[in-house]
Parts: C-alpha cells; sequence; structure tokens
C-alpha cells in the first residue's frame, strides 16, 4: 500500500511552519518532509530539522539533476524546494507524508502529483495575518511589504485547495489536519466494492 500526500500552503506568516513544528512535536505518525533552501537560517533553525541549508550553486545542481519535486525563488530572494526522494520512499512506505510548501511550489506538485490532498492554511483575518507578520520581527520593513502584497495574491488562491483550515490556533489547526490526513489513510485502506 502506499500513502497519500498531503501538501500544506498558505500565505506568508499563516502560520504553516508553526502548525508543523506542532505536528513534528505532537504526531510522530506524520512524516515532514524537510525542504531545501538557499536563504540564511533563523535564530533558532537547525540544519536538516527546519530546513536544509544550501548553497546557490548546491540549489542550481539539485534542480537541474531533476531532485527536486517542486522549487520556486521566493518574494525574489531565496530558494526553496522539496527533495524527490525522500517524498517518494515515505509514500512507498505508506506513511503520512505532509509537505508544507509556498503556493508556487503547491501549484508544481499539483501538476506531478495531482492525487494529493491539498489543504490551504488561512489565517483567521487579514488583520491577524499583518499584526503575526509584524509581530515575528524577522523581516525589514521593506521584507514586511514585499510579503504582504505576496500574501493578497496567496489568499485569493484558496479556491485551488481541496480544504481549507484556519489557523486560529495552532494545536487545534494541527489536529484538524491530522485528522484529515488519518482520515485519508482509512479511506485508503478499505477495500472496495
Amino acid at each position: 500500500m502506499t500513502g497519500r500526500l498531503t501538501v500544506l500552503a498558505g500565505p506568508t506568516a499563516v502560520g504553516k511552519g508553526t502548525v508543523a513544528a506542532h505536528i513534528r512535536e505532537q504526531h510522530p505518525e506524520v512524516w515532514l518532509s524537510v525542504s531545501a533552501t538557499t536563504r540564511p537560517a533563523r535564530p533558532g533553525e537547525v540544519d536538516g530539522v527546519h530546513y536544509h541549508f544550501v548553497s546557490g550553486d548546491r540549489f542550481a545542481e539539485m534542480v537541474a539533476a531533476g531532485e527536486m519535486l517542486e522549487w520556486a525563488v521566493v518574494h525574489g530572494r531565496a530558494s526553496y524546494g522539496t527533495p524527490r526522494r525522500p517524498v517518494e520512499e515515505a509514500l512507498a512506505e505508506g506513511r503520512l507524508p505532509l509537505l508544507e510548501i509556498d503556493l508556487q511550489g503547491a501549484r508544481q506538485v499539483r501538476a506531478s502529483m495531482p492525487d494529493a490532498r491539498f489543504v490551504f492554511l488561512a489565517p483567521p483575518s487579514w488583520d491577524d495575518l499583518v499584526t503575526r507578520l509584524v509581530g515575528r520581527g524577522t523581516e525589514s520593513e521593506a521584507e514586511r511589504a514585499v510579503r504582504l502584497e505576496t500574501a493578497k495574491v496567496e489568499l485569493a488562491a484558496s479556491k485551488e485547495f481541496d480544504e481549507v483550515i484556519v489557523n486560529d490556533e495552532v494545536r487545534r489547526a494541527a489536529q484538524e489536519l491530522v485528522s484529515l490526513m488519518r482520515s485519508e489513510k482509512k479511506t485508503a485502506s478499505e477495500p472496495t466494492g
């Protein structure tokens, strides 16, 4: 039996990473993909746990060799991508695999893996999203402006997704996502006919 891939995407600062981190800590049955990126690590981020931090040259090599399931340049600055092999291995093992990626990446995955489940993580409101982005304190004023413009476009894409989960509380949103993934596995393993 093979698993079904779940893709979690949403606008910048909606809390995708926070929800994924909660799932990593509380739900060991879920396999979380670790993306590669060319951006520098933020305080507290660990190479190989939060991201694979690679050089621009190494990232380009991975793309050229077909090693990425999806990839994109995000906010015109850093490249992000999902290494293909670990995802394929998790699927072959029948695990509950989860990709936490941006909208561009989700669209690429849909093109190559249309059977995946696509989940959009939405903020409770626009004001809440702005507060989260400003409150992070990890971007300059100029970077925040770029991210907020990007977020407007990303929010409009929610209709492209199979499910929408509102991230009004991290634990609740994470549990809703894991419950959805478990129901998918149960449905996939039930006999037909």
